[in-house]
């Protein structure tokens, strides 16, 4: 059996798909379904039971859990980067993946979890996923703390030695409708076309950037998901890894490259950026995938515009009820 958490999420129930290709069912997903719609991730996938959160750690710790268990795709995590609750992401995001670690790794179980690139902060310190010196990284905000805490943690504990710890740089693609204001802007420049024809993009407030010129590296979930399974293929493979392109495109080639997905001339109107986010603003990340190439990941990644086109062709303009949803 394979564990999922995170499983009815955006990358969490992309990764289940690609698993059913591969004929894969014997799944144990795990989520806190709420209030929100991410239940419709799960009608197209197919698995062997569902769990939701509290209830999972709780047979966690009362070793309740199937013996012939084989991985663990640890991707459950409160992923809001405005969340101003540290408690809650303490709890959520470190206490439970500790004892998760602990516990799949006492029985030499595959433990692959989601860090986040959101834990080199301003980018000063570079994008290097070296693990030997993550200890210099300042995130920005509470979300990618706790992500920090953890990457700490598990080398300080050993673990790193056995495990994947994989930093996800800016993921987009089917199945984050859900998201609200964590949606990529892939999807709300889509939404503002389709209703204004015009795109609004932050203006920069640093000389070296021009107005949308700046820049992140955007990665297709469906790159992602490869990746994700190269590390539950190559179990011998372990550390902290980059999932991103590898290559920094601005937000003006990303909304250019929406109005062409949607056959449609550019009109973009930048404007004053929040206060309140100015001094937490990212101008530049891009992953160094050298240790993923390294470790003898050799696919190349869906360019920024044939993602896109993907996206919203395939996805974002088909039926309402499955809208945005990998079949």
């Amino acid at each position: 059996m394979i564990i999922v958490t995170g499983g009815a999420g955006f990358i969490g129930s992309a990764l289940i798909a690609a698993l059913n290709k591969r004929q894969i069912t014997d799944i144990l997903v795990v989520d806190e379904l709420g209030t929100d719609q991410k239940w419709k991730n799960l009608c197209n996938l197919s698995f062997a039971d569902y769990v939701e959160k509290d209830d999972f750690f709780e047979m966690v710790i009362a070793d309740k859990l199937n013996s012939s268990l084989e991985a663990v795709f640890h991707l459950g995590a409160c992923s809001d980067t405005t969340e101003t609750n540290a408690s809650y992401l303490i709890k959520n995001n470190y206490e439970y993946s500790k004892l998760l670690a602990q516990w799949a790794t006492a029985d030499n179980v595959r433990f692959i979890y989601a860090s986040s690139a959101a834990t080199y902060g301003d980018g000063s310190d570079g994008f290097k996923d070296d693990q030997e010196n993550i200890d210099i990284l300042r995130p920005l905000n509470m979300y990618g703390y706790s992500k920090q805490l953890f990457d700490l943690w598990a080398r300080r504990a050993g673990l790193l030695k056995n495990i994947a710890g994989l930093k996800y740089f800016n993921v987009f693609g089917p199945n984050e409708y859900h998201k609200a204001d964590m949606r990529s802007f892939v999807v709300k420049a889509f939404e503002q076309i389709s209703s204004t024809g015009i795109v609004r993009l932050f203006k920069s407030y640093k000389p070296e950037y021009a107005d949308g010129e700046q820049l992140r590296d955007f990665i297709y979930v469906k790159d992602a998901v490869e990746m994700t399974l190269f590390f539950y293929d190559n179990p011998q493979i372990s550390g902290l890894f980059n999932l991103g392109t590898g290559k920094a495109r601005s937000w003006n080639d990303l909304v250019k490259a929406v109005f062409a997905a949607m056959n449609k001339k550019p009109n973009i109107e930048y404007i004053e950026m929040p206060e309140s986010i100015r001094n937490q603003y990212q101008y530049y990340t891009e992953a160094d995938t050298t240790s993923l190439r390294k470790a003898g990941y050799d696919k190349e990644s869906t360019s920024l515009e044939d993602a896109i086109k993907d996206y919203i062709q395939n996805y974002l303009r088909k039926d309402k009820y499955l809208k945005g949803i990998i079949k």
